[in-house]
């Protein structure tokens, strides 16, 4: 009697299993577009190549698109919408305007996309996945298995400006941040790591370099050159030594108190706990390399449409007609 019990639990349990209803990154599959179109991530990787072998620079923007397209309402494309008669568009939000950049990139891959595979198979929020991992590896950084099978938002989301953790934040706050979207500490730390290229602008640092302690003073002198007390907004700044390179300089950066905003340095600030992390990033690029892969891949599971939710859009600014 006892085994039949077990058994018949058993059976019920697998019932349960196969009526549930899949997370949305169990229809995302790596392979999803090798029947098709199997030339197209090829020519996303192609196009991103070009692109970062012209200015260096604009890796870092590619990889800040996905970053900043997937913490508003999932990874959906949505931050490549111009704003229009229906929304205002979340290129318009506060940590979104006159910041982001590499928009004309991703139209070239579009198109070139589009013209290869023959017809819009490819949707715009796949692109800014792939063309981010592309662009990590221009740099010298890791790849990894792009899950893949997203579909594109119909409308933009007015939470860009509160989604989007601001450069002000506590360690605390972070680590809620990241929560809401399903992230580990662990994702995190290892995300942040993108830092290890690109710049910000001076209106994001200035305060850091002039009125915070923890800060290496010679650094914070070599700084505030590039940034004055009370003007040049635009200016920029590398977060690492390394701008142009995805190396650990970013970890190493912080460990010598010299990471350029105030929420890279709440990492590594003396007994929080993320500071172990830290430590071990800048000292083992090899584990910096695995957990940063996986974390872009957690990162591109948040939110996406799949199946009959949102279209592939043949213009990424705009909706489909």
């Amino acid at each position: 009697m006892a085994s039949h019990a077990f058994l018949v639990i058993v059976f019920l349990m697998l019932i349960r299993m196969s009526n549930s209803t899949p997370s949305p990154s169990s229809s995302l599959s790596p392979s999803y577009y090798d029947r098709i179109c199997p030339a197209a991530l090829p020519t996303i990787r192609r196009v991103v190549r070009a692109a970062v072998r012209r200015e260096r620079r604009m890796g870092a923007s590619l990889l800040r698109l996905h970053f900043h397209d997937c913490f508003v309402n999932g990874c959906d494309g949505s931050v490549l919408l111009d704003p229009s008669l229906a929304f205002d568009g979340e290129k318009n939000a506060i940590p979104n305007v006159g910041s982001l950049r590499g928009f004309e990139v991703v139209d070239a891959i579009k198109a070139e996309v589009d013209r290869i595979c023959r017809k819009p198979v490819v949707s715009c929020a796949d692109i800014l996945a792939v063309a981010a991992r592309d662009s990590v590896v221009a740099l010298g950084g890791p790849s990894w298995r792009v899950l893949l099978g997203r579909r594109d938002a119909t409308t933009a989301s007015s939470a860009a400006t509160t989604a989007l953790p601001p450069p002000f934040l506590s360690l605390s706050a972070l680590i809620a941040n990241f929560a809401r979207q399903g992230l580990s500490v662990v994702d995190l730390v290892a995300l942040s790591g993108g830092h290890t290229i690109g710049f910000s602008r001076c209106q994001n640092f200035r305060n850091r370099i002039y009125t915070e302690t923890n800060i290496n003073p010679i650094f914070a002198q070599r700084a505030q050159q590039t940034c004055p007390l009370t003007e040049g907004n635009e200016n920029l700044a590398g977060f690492d030594p390394t701008a142009f390179v995805f190396d650990t300089k970013y970890f190493t950066s912080l460990v010598n108190k010299e990471g350029l905003l105030h929420s890279d340095q709440e990492l590594f600030n003396g007994g929080g706990e993320t500071d172990a992390l830290v430590q071990k990033y800048s000292k083992n690029p090899r584990a910096f390399a695995r957990d940063f892969a996986q974390s872009m891949i957690n990162m591109g599971n948040i939110k996406p449409l799949t199946g009959s939710n949102g279209q592939i859009r043949v213009d990424c600014r705009k909706v489909n007609a």
